[in-house]
């Protein structure tokens, strides 16, 4: 059963007004992807569970690589992973480097106002990561107190929530979630703010690293796929992408193959 939370949550997301289309030319996208047989899709390629690449082997995986995939074959089209992250989003869709970011996007007032989303497909509370030998931080209850040094990548949708949930720890903005989590492993912070699944693939990772779960509800946000705004035609065909892989299971399957069955959004 859902949380009464997140189904709050995701009652407002879906009430939130679009930009309107009238501050952006329509665009053209599905005549470009037609034209070209191709279909360019921004992801976050340290994205654990989500859109991640291996340094080894340099292979994508995670459940919106999966269902880029099935994206283009939808289309009938080739797909090009176009790297992005979360602190370029904004510039790398309204800047047409892409034709749709997919790499569960949080989201937030502040992305809500310059993007275009569809309905979420996934939802995930914050999680903080701490290191197994940290004495200062033993319950979530510990991670808010004076003295406790809490840590976030800049960008991220945890900067701005942990800007207003904090009210006695001091809060340190990194330049990316590797500077986050070396800050953790070297003591300089006592914890990083992340959500379930990248948290999920990094404790398998990190043998240094230790989990630390609100008690109860703490900021649920809902994921979706962000495109620019002013492209009916283009948003619409998605939205049905998205309707279509919950209807028909290739969501929740995509989620159960990268252990995200837990977050998925009605």
């Amino acid at each position: 059963m859902r949380p009464p939370a997140l189904l709050a949550m995701l009652a407002i997301v879906c009430a939130l007004p679009l930009v309107s289309v009238a501050q952006e030319a329509a665009g053209n996208h599905l005549e470009r992807i037609n034209a070209g047989k191709t279909v360019r899709v921004c992801i976050w390629p340290d994205y654990y569970s989500i859109t991640y690449r291996n340094p080894k082997t340099q292979q994508l995986s995670g459940i919106d690589i999966d269902l880029a995939t099935e994206l283009g074959k939808d289309l009938g089209v080739a797909v090009q992973f176009v790297d992005s992250s979360f602190a370029k989003l904004i510039d790398d869709v309204t800047q047409d480097r892409c034709d749709i970011a997919m790499f569960a996007i949080g989201i937030t007032p502040l992305r809500a106002e310059k993007l275009r989303f569809t309905h979420p497909h996934l939802a995930s509370d914050i999680y903080a990561i701490t290191t197994k030998t940290n004495r200062r931080i033993k319950s979530w209850a510990d991670i808010d107190k004076t003295g406790s040094v809490v840590a976030v990548a800049k960008g991220t949708l945890h900067e701005p929530v942990m800007k207003d949930k904090l009210k006695a720890a001091q809060l340190l903005v990194l330049d990316t979630p590797f500077a986050r989590e070396q800050e953790v492993q070297s003591g300089r912070a006592d914890v990083f703010m992340t959500d379930y699944p990248y948290s999920q693939r990094f404790l398998a990772n990190a043998d240094w690293a230790r989990l630390v779960a609100p008690p109860g509800t703490y900021h649920i946000t809902p994921y979706a796929y962000a495109m620019k705004p002013g492209d009916d035609a283009w948003f619409a065909r998605v939205e049905r992408f998205v309707s279509d892989i919950k209807r028909d299971g290739r969501l929740l399957a995509a989620a159960k193959r990268h252990k995200l069955e837990s977050i998925v959004a009605p």
